[in-house]
Formats: structure tokens, sequence, C-alpha cells
């Protein structure tokens, strides 16, 4: 059993898909950073292409999208994409290959399927792709027949599907209406175009939910197969992202039923044989990120935990995000402005950070205790960061162990708040983040 610490978990951390985290970018890093960063790359790189287009904005999203209802601004916007990948395939070291790529956004599906494929078309054009693992996200209110032959023909593996939960009541209390069979049809498509790993991404601690509600949504995912699962908190930040105002604050559950729902929804899935990676992301044991973690070789990047052993993620199309050994770089987030951009044959990238040497070795720590729950600790960094895990030690919740600093196993929940204290960003920063758990 997870034991209840609240005081641990009162400071909001982030996610630690990199680090510095994204609250660290700043406006000092520009197209000339990214052409460097690129030229440097040899080997294997990863891609990530983000379409932000939706044919509904549901209300807790925080994701850089809009409604896909004009189609001279999508047009518009596939223009410059296209013109991104000519400029970043162009600008790629000698010798570079992709070994994946992954479609994001908003709703890759939420453009035409025509528009998909010539997308397809474009970066077969002008990368060296070496056979690489194709992955999408997709909108099941708009995964049609003719998406599941588009997804067959081009060979896609793996695709993730916005589940967040399958109880009409609170569909509408977050303003994403998708009835089970809409669900059910959706992974039937996906698993008749050869798609062999499907995720569903489902929410805990939404207005209204009761525990029967999580166990009906476990139930169903469960019974209709799922590969992967992740199970994500939902984070209240009207503040931050103004459509979340319409969701009732006043019925969201409170931070102890919150807890009680992520251990419940964990114990319930391993119960059910998945492999946790993590605490809150769940796969079947054949499943090849399962497999990183039985091997000690899960990572964790942009796209979060992963198994890709790529050190360069390249993030193409508006607000989609680099990340290189010493950069990490975000494209222009404005849809508009991203365009001019690139209708100047400028490379979009206008914010971000320069890595530091101490901040990949932090970075390194941050990566190994997330996804193996244990990293060696420099002497130095144990100086400073020891004094500050102790409330934590002295739950039992981590421990040294010689070099190594290990997170104890029932303790997933309080990782994150471990490792931010080898963030000293986050010292001054704590208010920008949501809740650990």
């Amino acid at each position: 059993m997870w034991t209840y610490h609240p005081q641990l978990l009162a400071i909001p951390v982030p996610r630690y898909t990199s680090y510095p985290t994204a609250a660290e970018f700043n406006a000092s890093i520009g197209p000339r950073h990214m052409a460097q960063a690129l030229a440097a790359e040899h080997g294997l790189v990863s891609l990530y292409v983000h379409i932000p287009f939706c044919e509904k904005i549901c209300w807790y999203c925080g994701c850089n999208t809009s409604v896909a209802n004009r189609r001279e601004r999508v047009a518009s916007y596939l223009d410059g994409l296209h013109r991104e990948i000519a400029l970043v395939a162009a600008g790629l070291g000698a010798g570079a290959r992709v070994g994946r790529i992954a479609f994001g956004g908003g709703s890759p599906n939420g453009i035409s399927p025509v528009d998909f494929v010539r997308l397809m078309d474009a970066l077969t054009l002008h990368f060296d792709l070496d056979n690489p693992v194709l992955s999408i996200e997709l909108d099941p209110r708009t995964l049609t027949a003719e998406w599941g032959a588009v997804i067959a023909s081009l060979g896609i593996s793996r695709a993730s599907m916005g589940v967040q939960t399958f109880a009409g009541p609170l569909q509408q209390a977050i303003g994403r209406i998708q009835p089970a069979r809409m669900i059910e049809n959706g992974t039937a498509l996906l698993r008749a175009a050869g798609v062999a790993s499907i995720n569903f991404d489902l929410m805990y601690g939404l207005p209204g939910q009761t525990m029967a509600d999580l166990d009906d949504s476990l139930d169903q995912t469960v019974a209709l197969g799922a590969d992967r699962i992740a199970l994500f908190g939902y984070a209240h930040v009207p503040h931050i992202i103004s459509r979340q105002k319409k969701i009732d604050a006043g019925a969201l559950p409170d931070a102890r039923t919150r807890f009680a729902m992520a251990e419940h929804g964990y114990r319930r899935l391993l119960d059910e044989g998945y492999v946790a990676v993590g605490f809150d992301h769940f796969a079947k044991p054949g499943d090849a990120i399962a497999q990183a973690v039985t091997r000690g070789t899960l990572r964790r990047n942009f796209q979060g935990f992963t198994e890709d052993t790529a050190p360069a993620l390249i993030g193409l199309g508006a607000s989609a995000i680099s990340g290189f050994a010493g950069l990490l770089a975000q494209n222009e987030k404005n849809a508009g402005r991203y365009r001019m951009l690139l209708s100047q044959d400028r490379l979009p990238a206008n914010h971000g950070i320069l890595r530091s040497e101490d901040d990949q070795r932090r970075g390194r720590i941050i990566e190994a205790l997330l996804c193996q729950g244990r990293a060696a600790v420099p002497q130095d960094l144990r100086c400073e960061v020891g004094p500050m895990l102790g409330a934590f030690e002295d739950a039992g919740l981590c421990s040294f162990d010689g070099e190594d600093l290990v997170i104890a196993t029932d303790a997933l929940p309080y990782a994150r708040s471990i490792v931010a204290h080898f963030d000293p960003y986050r010292r001054d920063s704590v208010r920008r983040f949501s809740s650990a758990i």
C-alpha cells in the first residue's frame, strides 16, 4: 500500500519530460542555435510532428491546438510545415537517419487523410528514413474508415487514443462526448489496420468522478485489450488554461481522494497483468516499453516514457520542442507567426535553453531515478541534495545505497517530488506546475 504523506506532495513539481524544463525556456535561443544542433547530428534521430488541430476542443486540454473548421487555415499551416520539413532535413548532418516518427497534436486526424499522406510523402522525400517506427495520436470521434486505410497503407504500428473516461456524465463535465461504442469501433479499426500497440489515455481526478467510475473505465479498457495505458491525474490550472474555467472546480476530488484513485488504478492494472512504467503508465509484458522496463533501458523525453534510444528528438510544427544533448529548442507557438517565419525560409525555433554540463548531469540523474528508480549521485550533489531529502528518507521513501540514491518500490507517487530536489531552477518557480499526483 502507498502511504499518504500530504506534506511531501504539497509543492507543485514538473513532469520532467526534459531537464531543464520548458518553464526555464527563454527567448535567447533562435534559428542559429537550432541550425548548429541539427548540423551536429550524424546518427540516429527521432521526429515529432505537431498537428495543432482538433474537430472540437475539450475543456481540460492544455495542448497547443485549435478547431480545424477553416480549410484555408489548415492548408496554410501545412504549407509551413512542409517548408520546415525541407529546411530541417537539409540542415541535418551527413549520415543522420530517422528511426522513429511520432505524429501528435491536437489530433493528427484533425486534418484530412489525403493531407496526412502528403505529409508522410514529404518526410519520406526529405529525410533518410531507416525503417522508422511510426506512431500517431488519434481522436476516436473523427476516426473514419478512410483513416483506417491510410494507417494500414503507411504501416503505422502504434496508436494512442484519447479516451479519458467511459462515464457519460464525466464526459459532459469535461466537454468530450464519445460513447463507448465509438471507442470500441476505433479499437477494432486500428487492429484491422495492423496496429500492434494501442494506448488508451485515461484520467482520474475528474469533476464528480467516483472510484466506481474509475473502475468502470479500467474494466472497459482492459476488456478492449489496450496494450498501453496512461492514467493521468487531471491538472486543474484555469489561470494558465482558460478553457478549464468551464469545468466545475467545486466538483473536483480532493487531494487524498486523488491519491487513492492513483493507487487504486495502479493496483488494478498490476493485478490485470500490466507492467508498471513509472507510477502512471502501464503496458502489457510483451510491449516494447514494458520490455525496456525489464531490461533497465527505459528513457524519458518530451513524449514521456519511451524505449527510444536516439540521442536527439527533433520537433516539427508550431510549439514543437526539439531535444539535443546541449540544447532544448521550441518552435514559435503561434501558428500565424510560425508560418510567417517559414515563408522567409527561417527555422521557427525562438525559445529554449542551452544545456550546461551541470544541466546534463542533473538531467541524467533525474531521468534514471524516474525510469530505473535509482541513480549514482556524485558527492557534491549528495551534499547539496541530501539534507533536503531528509523527510523522504525518514518516511522510508528513498535511501542511499553506497553512491546510489534509490527510490523505494512503494514510493512511486513521490518520485517527481524527490527528483525535483536535484533541480535548482524549481526552487524559484514552484507555482508554475500542477499537483505532483
